[in-house]
């Protein structure tokens, strides 16, 4: 594919880095979006985390609002709002009010996880059975609300989603798997295939995903992209204790202990066993670093192999001003249009 035509777009979790507070992550998060609105970024996504003192993104529908007013060409959008911790009216009604208030640049982008551990989830929707079959029902029911219909005896049929308005955010559908991407092709939706929790499969699932598209009255052809964490920088050292990082955040991660906001001089004599040795060989599949030129190819190649034109970058860095200067540096090796340019 031709470097000049993969867009970029951003997915940010509101990180809390090492010293910093939770405000002053949120803080950084709105400071992003409005840098990446400049550099020419197609959207802004950001997350629905619970109980994880590392990440402070827990209400997207929240912050987008706030996002929206800060940017002005920037998609702002939910990556995802995770569905079994809410009602789809709820939903449809969050996002119609943003549509009023920003109308033709809000996606919502759902997801089938929790985004949090099992008790914490059953304390977020204590309803909430996980099924498959409930998310499927969710999805029906978001749609219907969205275009005011429902089917007649229905207790839906009585219920409409407050405000009304003419416009309907673009939905897609959050995978790590083959399954919600055949769910969005069902429905008309967008996918996102999250590399960076998954690094098997995703070319595979896209094109499952386009072959058996249904063509919907707000998306007519299919819309694919991919997420991965990423890292750009021009300093040798700074990609290799980030990739430091990366390993351990991710050891800790399976491991069941947690993450907590940590610095390389914390990790940086930590030595690994053998299954945690395979496992971040494993789990380097997920991220891509290098200088300019090296992202350049890397990034190229895993939209070839993707068939998408669409790239979300995930980027967590130690200094907050690592997080902009990598942003920076995508942006001006893939040539980003500049709004006004």
């Amino acid at each position: 594919m031709d470097t000049n035509k993969i867009r970029l777009s951003v997915l940010d979790q509101s990180p809390v880095r090492k010293g910093v507070t939770a405000e002053q992550a949120v803080k950084e998060t709105i400071e992003l979006a409005k840098y990446t609105d400049q550099l020419g970024y197609t959207r802004f996504w950001v997350s629905e985390h619970h109980n994880t003192g590392s990440l402070a993104g827990s209400t997207p529908e929240v912050l987008m609002a706030h996002l929206a007013g800060q940017t002005k060409n920037i998609r702002i959008g939910s990556g995802g709002v995770m569905m079994p911790n809410h009602s789809a009216l709820k939903v449809a009604e969050n996002f119609r009010m943003l549509e009023a208030l920003f109308p033709g640049r809000i996606d919502l982008g759902m997801g089938r996880a929790p985004g949090t551990d099992r008790a914490t989830a059953a304390m977020l929707n204590p309803s909430n059975q996980f099924r498959e079959q409930d998310f499927i029902e969710q999805l029906y029911d978001l749609n219907n609300y969205f275009h005011d219909r429902a089917e007649p005896g229905t207790p839906q049929a009585k219920i409409r989603a407050i405000p009304q308005v003419k416009t309907v955010p673009a939905m897609w559908l959050l995978s790590s798997s083959g399954e919600s991407g055949l769910f969005a092709a069902h429905f008309g939706m967008g996918l996102s295939f999250a590399h960076f929790i998954n690094p098997i499969g995703g070319p595979q699932a896209v094109a499952a995903y386009r072959q058996r598209f249904q063509p919907s009255e707000d998306m007519p052809q299919p819309q694919a992209n991919m997420a991965i964490f990423v890292f750009c920088s021009e300093d040798e050292e700074k990609i290799r204790k980030h990739q430091a990082l990366m390993d351990y955040r991710f050891t800790q991660f399976e491991k069941g202990a947690g993450i907590t906001p940590i610095g390389y001089e914390d990790i940086k004599d930590v030595v690994y066993s053998p299954w945690e040795q395979e496992r971040i060989l494993y789990n380097r599949k997920r991220v891509v670093t290098g200088n300019p030129e090296e992202m350049k190819v890397k990034l190229t190649q895993l939209a070839n192999d993707y068939d998408v034109d669409e790239l979300i970058a995930v980027t967590i860095t130690e200094e907050f001003e690592d997080r902009l200067q990598s942003y920076e540096l995508l942006a001006k090796t893939f040539e980003l249009k500049q709004p006004g340019s």
